[in-house]
């Protein structure tokens, strides 16, 4: 490799590591063009089998995403209180979560779907082929991340659809065979935290086999 290529390089390394995720966007419009560019972007991931796994479902209307939250929430109301937790203290959670999503421009619903995945008669190798069309979705979910954040945008993924499926399938006429795993809010950079990782000491291990003492 040239020097001037790993240059380069890792001055693109450096753009991944600059990522965050945007906790309280700031009010501001979010051009179509350039969530369409965004999601081109996302849909250049790798996916298992190239079956291309993922399903997302672009929202503006704040009108449809208020509908969306009061549904999801019903649903993260019941699991709160069976939790244990204070019923006002609930409705605060839920209220304070739904103003943070409306701060968004646009949300975007990320899916999957089996259809094009390989299918198996043994719940074995059928689980990990499902695995495996999670860590597409999820793969076309990072680059979607980043490439709002190339455009200058801020996002947050959050897990939420996760929680409340059928009430996402059903505000927004998703069919069954298509699975809800994640809510990405995109605006404008707002709410940005210090990054916060374990070292690679943490999380990192080499295999020494081989080496002399």
């Amino acid at each position: 490799m040239s020097m001037k290529n790993r240059e380069s390089g890792l001055r693109y390394l450096e753009f991944i590591k600059s990522r965050r995720s945007s906790k309280l966007l700031e009010p501001g419009d979010v051009p179509l063009e350039d969530l369409m560019t965004a999601l081109e972007a996302a849909v250049s991931a790798p996916s298992a089998h190239n079956a291309q796994p993922w399903r997302f479902i672009l929202l503006r209307n704040k009108d449809t995403i208020r509908r969306l939250l009061e549904a999801m929430a019903e649903e993260w109301k019941r699991d709160l209180l069976s939790d244990g937790l204070d019923e006002r203290k609930v409705e605060v959670i839920i209220r304070e979560s739904a103003s943070r999503t409306l701060r968004a421009s646009a949300v975007i619903v990320a899916c999957l779907t089996m259809s094009e995945m390989d299918h198996y008669p043994d719940e074995k190798r059928s689980r990990c082929e499902y695995v495996m069309a999670v860590q597409s979705v999820a793969a076309a979910c990072q680059n979607l991340l980043l490439a709002l954040h190339a455009l200058g945008y801020g996002a947050c993924w959050r897990c939420g659809p996760l929680f409340a499926p059928e009430s996402v399938r059903r505000v927004l006429n998703i069919p069954s065979d298509v699975e809800p795993q994640a809510l990405i809010e995109v605006g404008l950079p707002g709410g940005i935290r210090p990054m916060r990782r374990k070292t690679l000491s943490e999380v990192v291990f080499i295999d020494r086999w081989g080496e002399h003492p």
